[in-house]
């Protein structure tokens, strides 16, 4: 199985476009599709041999036959796969070549001056649509440029290996024009040891992806400097009541004021190497992935980060949910997932089995539980399931200690 990078599993981009081209139509929809032979563009073939078999058949023809003016259509075709000075050279060639074949039929069967006008406005028109069709697609890839570093910023690239962690990721967004959704994750080593964030922020579209940043910036400050991962956990909740007063206070109202996040929040305590602290706010429970099998820790009995507070209508909200340690070997790894994962559907409304389905490849594969192996198993297994038809954004982020050896 391919290896996957940071945040989108680049390296099983080629794997991902043959095996579910629908989603990779999704996740390039305004990339121009040029023509290409061995690297080359042959976007230039369909008009020129379009513009010779009018010619050849309008040559060979009877007189009462005249296809010659349907050389109007080749800087149309021109101007949809071609740049603006391929669409020009063929709107020219088509007024060249109207001229010569129309001029080799005697007076009387000319097609004559109104063809002639009809070919170079469709070829100077042609031309036109064309500079507006590379404008229009030079602008796309300017705003998805903004958006890929918009999601830098706030998914920002982890090292491979990073405070003593070992971890790999996938980031699916179901907006893919957008790029970055409402998914978010992290990690923070620190002098109390890495911590590591995954959430879901309730809803899609800029409010999400406004409080996503937030909970991110507020964890990668607390994570480092708090010695205790609960107060690290009240932090958080703090975060998004403030954010929410700063939305309020502008006037947008709404939806982005009622938006809350589900999360799991991790420690791996440096003086207790086989246990992992966990703090959940209404998240699935983490998966624990090895050699010996699958287990699904306990679900926590937190709320999710700001629904308290939307209950109590302005009272004290509750305090945050504990924090439990579980055991963790060396040769396990955890996987966080969001709701993208485990409520992905197939066409019978059938809802992706995560637990089973790393059970099966385990039981093939130990070695599967290496990170970039499982997010890489489970990638592949969403969009099987779901055909590439993601309604949610998708995350899939595993990691386990850097000395837990692997493949």
């Amino acid at each position: 199985m391919e290896p996957v990078t940071a945040r989108d599993g680049r390296g099983g981009g080629r794997r991902l476009r043959e095996r579910y081209p629908q989603a990779a139509r999704r996740a390039v929809p305004y990339r121009q599709q040029v023509l290409r032979v061995r690297g080359r563009s042959v976007a230039w073939v369909p008009p020129l041999v379009l513009l010779a078999a009018i010619a050849l058949a309008d040559v060979n023809t009877g007189a009462d036959f005249r296809i010659v003016s349907w050389i109007v259509l080749v800087p149309g075709i021109a101007a949809a796969i071609c740049g603006v000075w391929g669409t020009a050279v063929f709107a020219v060639l088509s007024v060249v070549t109207y001229a010569a074949v129309d001029s080799l039929w005697p007076d009387a069967y000319q097609a004559g001056l109104p063809d002639f006008i009809l070919v170079t406005l469709g070829g100077i028109l042609a031309t036109l649509a064309c500079v507006v069709r590379v404008r229009g697609q030079e602008r796309i890839l300017r705003m998805q440029h903004t958006a890929e570093k918009i999601r830098a910023t706030v998914l920002r690239p982890l090292p491979p290996r990073w405070g003593g962690l070992e971890h790999a990721e996938v980031y699916l967004p179901a907006d893919v024009e957008a790029r970055v959704g409402g998914d978010f994750y992290d990690i923070q080593p620190g002098p109390h040891g890495t911590r590591v964030l995954l959430g879901d922020v309730q809803g899609k579209g800029l409010g999400a992806v406004e409080m996503a940043a937030a909970l991110l910036g507020t964890f990668r400050e607390a994570g480092y400097h708090e010695p205790e991962l609960t107060t690290v956990a009240e932090r958080l909740e703090t975060r998004v009541r403030r954010h929410r007063g700063h939305i309020a206070d502008l006037g947008r109202g709404g939806e982005d004021t009622d938006r809350f996040a589900t999360a799991v929040l991790l420690a791996f305590p440096p003086d207790a190497p086989d246990t992992v602290d966990l703090v959940s706010f209404g998240h699935d429970p983490p998966l624990v992935a090895g050699p010996r099998g699958v287990r699904v820790l306990p679900p926590g009995d937190g709320l999710p980060l700001g629904l308290g507070d939307l209950m109590t209508e302005g009272a004290a909200p509750p305090a945050p949910p504990p924090v439990r340690r579980f055991p963790l070997a060396a040769d396990e790894t955890l996987l966080l997932t969001t709701d993208g994962v485990t409520e992905a559907r197939n066409g019978d409304g059938v809802f992706y089995p995560l637990a089973a389905a790393v059970t099966r490849a385990l039981a093939a594969d130990p070695g599967t539980a290496v990170p970039r192996r499982l997010v890489a198993l489970v990638r592949d297994g969403v969009l099987r399931h779901s055909r590439g038809r993601l309604e949610d954004d998708t995350t899939m982020f595993a990691v386990r200690r850097a000395d837990g050896g692997g493949l």
